[in-house]
């Protein structure tokens, strides 16, 4: 007999039907006037993380919210990422509410704004502000031409036809895919990304646990982390050889060269190689040596640096 039950799942299923852990963030919007407005968000994640010409993250939200109708009146947003405190928490459930007009959030809200970096980048033009107390800020760009969303327009009820993962999603829902257009970070924060992360300086973030009731929505308070180290699995030489040998027909790889990558994860050996090689070509290298694969690993340190 199974030691699991079967339970039925329902609209917000990750609220209703699951406990589902979650970032805690303000988005922040342009309202009709021009002036920025928060709300509270957990469904933001992830979307494209590599493999394309920019970075996004993919929002979820009523097609009814102001954050919905800022990101379709100006296609502009922050995202917000801030310390966990009782007070800051309850800032986050209030600013979360539904209902309420741009100005009666606005009206009592507890943080401070400043301009991001958007506003130097395009000096002609209004942005969302972020806040500054936040430990990370995601500025970003709707892509609104993704699903061929680029005509939709705020409405008092959305009838259909629906798109399938941009703008309008259903007669409830948004979706948003928010191209990354800076990623703000605090020093300490900053430094400890660029330096190395421990448990001491690792940005004390909170969890949405998802879970909500008729009365209460549920939060945990940030812990450090605990690391557990990677499994150093060295891939052996013949096997690179085999895998290097079929990425080109023209640029090769030294025995020398190959040593140096026995410790990248399987998984991410082709995508390594291939970058080689795209340097190789671009430098108008047919063999890459030891000496090669150190500028190459010097050139994407000072990139990851940036």
């Amino acid at each position: 007999m199974s030691s699991f039950k079967d339970l039925r799942i329902v609209d917000n299923f990750y609220q209703t039907s699951s406990f589902f852990p979650m970032p805690l963030t303000l988005i922040g919007t342009l309202d009709e006037k021009g002036n920025t407005s928060f709300g509270a968000y957990s469904l933001v994640f992830p979307y494209y993380i590599a493999g394309k010409d920019y970075y996004a993250m993919v929002l979820e939200c009523r097609n009814s919210s102001n954050t919905c109708k800022g990101l379709l009146r100006s296609g502009k947003c922050t995202i917000n990422f801030l310390p966990y405190s009782k007070k800051i928490f309850k800032e986050h459930v209030r600013l979360g509410f539904p209902g309420d007009t741009p100005e009666e959030k606005m009206k009592d809200f507890m943080f401070n704004l400043e301009d991001g970096l958007s506003c130097k980048d395009h000096e002609n033009e209004t942005f969302p502000k972020v806040i500054s107390e936040a430990y990370q800020v995601f500025e970003c760009t709707w892509v609104k031409e993704l699903d061929n969303a680029q005509d939709d327009k705020i409405e008092e009820e959305y009838n259909g036809p629906y798109h399938d993962f941009n703008g309008i999603t259903s007669k409830y829902g948004a979706h948003f895919i928010l191209k990354i257009d800076h990623i703000l970070m605090k020093e300490k924060y900053h430094d400890s990304i660029i330096n190395g992360v421990t448990r001491g300086n690792f940005a004390p973030l909170p969890t949405n646990w998802g879970y909500r009731d008729s009365k209460n929505f549920w939060c945990s308070d940030f812990e450090k982390p605990r690391a557990e180290g990677i499994p150093d699995k060295e891939v052996d030489l013949t096997s690179i050889r085999y895998a290097a040998d079929r990425v080109d027909d023209k640029v090769k790889f030294t025995d020398d060269a190959l040593l140096q990558l026995v410790k990248v994860p399987r998984p991410f050996l082709k995508l390594v190689l291939t970058g080689c090689v795209k340097w190789a070509k671009e430098n108008n290298c047919e063999l890459i040596t030891e000496k090669e694969i150190a500028i190459i690993n010097d050139k994407r340190s000072k990139e990851k640096g940036k």
